[in-house]
């Protein structure tokens, strides 16, 4: 794929069609309805099983790639390359292929248990495998507050899953314009998140060239994980954890909670963010 090509998911990928009966007063309808798909998803790296996420079963590339990284697992996702996705009965299995020296994260990183479509750290065996510290995220760009709105307007209007489905989380990669270049969608948000970084490198965007707009709160995860993949601006719909600043402050990611139409909450370094004034 050319560089800034964008990997473009199947339709109706993501969903399936189920009967339902709807009221409405006295009244009921039999119709048929989009359901939003939740599976098992396995990882296997270097045939050493890893984790298994409760996930939404499109852009499984993308997504193996960006939990690689964001996961502490490689360090560039170039040492991530996805050798084969296999449906199976019990749900989809990701096999892995990563260098031999980063074999041993895998111990220090594995899950204990299935990730929810709701968990991040969930599973973590080892403290410091749940609260890693990323390096911090680099000089970033400037984002104007005119940029902002539009990124938020377009990614409501990018959300094809969530617009059958009504059951799905978005991640979205704007450039420094607010146009959106990207959008990943997942019943976990945790996973919309990753498999967006993923699509970001296959799509060959710089992290430092734009910004990510997140249709849930800002958590520690969601944070970590932004950081981890040198992301230095992320604006969330929804409100941040004291955790996620905490991260979000050591690392110099700048952090946006209630990200709205008619405005924002600029929890860490605001310096990248231009338009807004501060009243005291």
């Amino acid at each position: 794929m050319s560089e800034h090509e964008v990997p473009v998911p199947t339709e109706d990928a993501g969903s399936v069609v189920r009967s339902v009966a709807r009221h409405r007063g006295a009244r009921a309808l039999q119709l048929d309805d989009n359901i939003a798909e939740e599976v098992p998803v396995a990882f296997v790296y270097n045939d050493a099983p890893f984790a298994v996420m409760m996930a939404t079963p499109a852009d499984l590339e993308d997504f193996a790639q960006g939990f690689a990284l964001s996961e502490g697992i490689v360090e560039r996702i170039d040492d991530a390359q996805v050798i084969s996705v296999e449906h199976l009965l019990e749900g989809v299995e990701v096999r892995v292929g990563i260098p031999a020296d980063r074999e041993q994260i895998l111990q220090s990183r594995r899950r204990s248990m299935s990730g929810r479509s709701g968990c991040g750290v969930c599973g973590s065996e080892l403290l410091e495998a749940a609260l890693r510290s990323p390096a911090p995220v680099g000089e970033g760009i400037a984002v104007t507050t005119t940029a902002l709105q539009r990124a938020l307007r377009e990614l409501r209007s990018q959300q094809p899953l969530n617009a059958r489905t009504g059951a799905t989380h978005a991640a979205g990669w704007a450039l420094a314009d607010g146009r959106i270049v990207l959008v990943r969608e997942d019943v976990g948000r945790h996973n919309a998140l990753d498999k967006l970084i993923g699509a970001m490198h296959r799509a060959g965007f710089d992290p430092q060239s734009g910004f990510l707009v997140v249709t849930s709160r800002a958590s520690y995860e969601m944070a970590m994980k932004a950081a981890s993949a040198g992301i230095a601006f992320m604006a969330a719909i929804s409100a941040p954890t004291a955790l996620a600043l905490s991260l979000a402050q050591r690392t110099g990611l700048t952090l946006l909670g209630f990200a709205r139409d008619d405005g924002q909450a600029v929890y860490t370094h605001p310096r990248r963010l231009i338009g807004q004034e501060t009243c005291t």
